[in-house]
């Protein structure tokens, strides 16, 4: 059974509302796999509060931990989760195209309307 769409980009959007989520999400995107101590020696946070996110990210699907050397556990992204909210958001949109484009033609013509009676 597939997972529930609106639940994954629900969890992906609880993870994302964090800016320090948001900068470690970006620093695993900009440098690839790294260890919690990795991060905050690159990051102005504590290991242990990137710990704490890197927790909250990997119960969202963001990213996954791997077995490192020396029992150092690495952390990498995982775009799946993204790629369901990222379709969950397309399928808004296309919801919200029709109403905006009929409202966008309305304040249109209403305008040319506007313009024509002024002249």
């Amino acid at each position: 059974m597939p997972p529930d769409i609106e639940a994954v980009a629900e969890q992906v959007f609880t993870a994302l509302a964090d800016p320090t989520r948001r900068v470690i999400l970006a620093e695993l995107a900009a440098r690839g796999p790294a260890t919690a101590t990795d991060l905050a020696t690159r990051l102005p946070i504590t290991r242990q509060a990137i710990a704490k996110h890197l927790a909250l990210l990997s119960e969202a699907g963001l990213v996954i931990a791997e077995p490192g050397e020396r029992r150092r556990v690495r952390y990498r992204l995982r775009s799946a989760p993204m790629q369901v909210a990222q379709q969950f958001l397309a399928g808004l949109a296309r919801d919200w195209d029709g109403p905006l484009g009929a409202l966008s033609d309305h304040l249109d013509r209403t305008a040319r309307e506007q313009e024509g009676r002024e002249r």
